[in-house]
């Protein structure tokens, strides 16, 4: 497994007719070290706080196989960072993983907490007002991380993969979760991973208007 990009991306007007406004979302790959912190790549704009980033959802990691697979899908070439993906890796072996698995690169350790949600920037990103569904039929998310141990990443670095044992749940089913009712079993099951904190506020808002009385 490792590193095939970095990518950075800054402040850019987007006018589409399913979003106008800024964005961080067109990333582009950087040819030297970055530095990651507890809040991301040294140099990335995360324009939309309340939606994106933050400690929970600092680095987006999203893998080389699913571009070749939308490469297909949409045929023609995906460039790393088109997605807005921070980090694009090979090598991890399927389109979900357990949530709290950790990628070690060495000098910098990641923490997966959520997939990523499509959203209207993402579909005016690709030209495209039906890509948000079409994101969501294909189940390749990737994945949105918290940065356990910061310091400095280059692309080509090799990594492993960690998984979390306690209670694990994927982020594939987190990303199903999203297109349906859960029940508050299924609810409390998510909220015994270390989800990020958007997320977790949602299931608990979703519990607490729950009847009590509602079974499992």
């Amino acid at each position: 497994m490792h590193l095939i990009s970095i990518n950075v991306g800054r402040r850019r007007h987007l006018a589409h007719r399913s979003f106008t406004g800024s964005t961080g979302i067109g990333k582009e790959p950087v040819a030297t070290p970055v530095q990651v912190g507890p809040l991301g790549l040294e140099g990335d704009a995360v324009v939309n706080r309340k939606h994106h980033g933050g400690p929970d959802q600092a680095v987006y990691v999203y893998r080389a196989e699913d571009y070749a697979w939308w490469s297909a899908e949409l045929g023609r070439p995906m460039a790393p960072g088109t997605f807005g993906d921070n980090l694009t890796v090979a090598g991890l072996p399927g389109a979900g993983a357990v949530i709290g698995s950790r990628l070690d690169f060495g000098n910098v350790e990641l923490e997966i907490t959520a997939p990523r949600i499509p959203c209207n920037t993402l579909a005016a990103r690709m030209d495209d007002p039906g890509f948000v569904k079409r994101f969501m039929d294909a189940a390749r998310p990737g994945y949105y991380c918290r940065v356990i141990r910061p310091g400095a990443l280059s692309a080509g670095a090799g990594f492993s993969l960690r998984d979390y044992q306690a209670a694990p749940v994927s982020t594939l089913e987190i990303f199903a979760a999203r297109s349906r009712r859960s029940s508050p079993a299924e609810l409390r099951r998510f909220l015994a991973a270390p989800i990020d904190e958007r997320t977790r506020t949602d299931y608990l808002r979703q519990l607490a208007a729950r009847d009590p009385d509602t079974p499992d």
